[in-house]
């Protein structure tokens, strides 16, 4: 794969096909991320956003996926609950890409804020989204479904010292 990938919505079709992509980007994490290869992409829940408009796949000359962003409603923002990037396709704008077309989704359905969980420290996570306009929130001060899927994610063994709560305002 050269070229940039293609922005576009995921299809039914698309959706078999994200599990390996989360699974293969997790890898890039190693230790720090193993829970994110233990929680498997479930392609029932993946077609469900795809049908709401809420899933974009970044896709090769082929059209075959080689990335995703997956996003859901969430204390009333549009909340990022996954963008992975196959290490393959990586580096080329396909991560970048995806972040902003569900920004711009956001936008357009008036939503005031794009909110994620992610690592502070990994540079491709906390710096990377601080790039396109997140700020990381106060744990103590987050909106309830934020906090409980935090609480979540500590539960499961994420470092509380690095695991974030950021948000853009649209």
């Amino acid at each position: 794969m050269t070229a940039a990938p293609k922005i576009r919505p995921a299809r039914e079709e698309d959706c078999p096909a994200l599990p390996a992509i989360k699974s293969d980007a997790a890898r890039a994490f190693g230790d720090l991320r193993r829970d994110v290869a233990a929680r498997p992409v479930s392609v029932e829940a993946m077609a469900v956003l795809a049908a709401e408009g809420t899933l974009w796949v970044a896709a090769d000359e082929t059209d075959a996926p080689v990335g995703f962003a997956a996003a859901t409603m969430l204390d009333g923002t549009l909340f990022l609950a996954d963008l992975h990037v196959r290490p393959d396709a990586a580096r080329r704008g396909a991560g970048r890409a995806l972040l902003r077309r569900v920004i711009d989704h956001g936008r357009w359905a008036f939503f005031p804020a794009v909110t994620l969980l992610t690592d502070r420290l990994v540079p491709w996570n906390a710096p990377f989204y601080a790039t396109e306009g997140f700020v990381m929130l106060d744990a103590l001060r987050l909106p309830p479904q934020l906090a409980e899927k935090l609480a979540s994610d500590l539960a499961r063994g994420h470092d509380p010292s690095r695991r974030t709560a950021m948000a853009k305002r649209l």
